[in-house]
């Protein structure tokens, strides 16, 4: 049972596609449970299940920011990248949605020295200070601001490691799903039927492909988590009064 109402509705998933998965030669044998059955060659998730899972990993977020915690929300894939940076702007999470650069939750330190060195070479761009440099010297800290905004603009402001992660699209972000489970960091994954749902703690079977599918899960934790950092702002603001 969940402990919110978060207009979940059927009708809702199946416009945006949510219900299509991969071809039936794709997949994984412990997608099973998570699978309705079989049209034209491809898998076609369960919706019922789909809204339960969804409906508790809104659960968790909204428990989650209602506490003042922090979010990551990973999708590098080109049909997500968009629409991950818009979603986590919106709830003010950070995010990944260019490349995942190995290590940067489990090697933390070295993330930090980057980070570290994308906020001085924002602020020395801001002050002028390329301006006065020869122009070879200022092409080059121009290009590696460029590459440091592209690949981590999104956590430029993070400070320590993610309490949750949102992982758009298992397969595809292996790797930062590896860092999560060593570090023991909470995952919420989209699942498709090519995906392992023990990986994830909590499984969103879904179609990883759509567009419009990625941008309703999304749409749905992104207005979660907005209703517990108001409630967060809210009970702040009893306290301190």
């Amino acid at each position: 049972m969940t402990r919110r109402y978060w207009n979940i509705d059927l009708e809702g998933m199946i416009k945006a596609g949510v219900h299509f998965g991969h071809g039936i030669k794709k997949w994984n044998p412990k997608m099973a449970p998570y699978i309705l059955g079989k049209r034209k060659g491809t898998h076609i998730t369960n919706l019922i299940r789909t809204a339960r899972f969804l409906s508790e990993a809104c659960d968790l977020v909204f428990d989650a920011a209602s506490g003042g915690k922090h979010f990551l929300i990973v999708g590098t894939k080109n049909k997500a990248a968009d629409l991950v940076a818009s979603a986590a702007r919106k709830a003010r999470c950070h995010y990944v949605n260019k490349k995942w650069l190995g290590g940067t939750l489990t090697n933390w330190s070295t993330t930090e020295t980057r980070l570290h060195k994308l906020r001085d070479l924002r602020a020395e761009q801001k002050m002028g200070k390329f301006n006065h440099l020869p122009k070879r010297d200022a092409a080059i800290l121009k290009r590696e601001l460029s590459t440091l905004q592209t690949y981590l603009g999104g956590i430029k402001y993070m400070t320590g490691l993610p309490d949750i992660v949102i992982i758009i699209d298992q397969q595809e972000e292996y790797t930062a799903l590896r860092e999560c489970i060593i570090l023991g960091i909470p995952t919420i994954c989209l699942i498709d039927t090519n995906c392992d749902p023990d990986l994830a703690d909590i499984p969103i079977p879904a179609n990883d492909d759509a567009i419009a599918s990625i941008r309703f899960i999304l749409n749905k934790l992104v207005y979660a988590i907005s209703e517990g950092r108001s409630s967060y702002i809210r009970n702040s603001s009893l306290r301190a009064s």
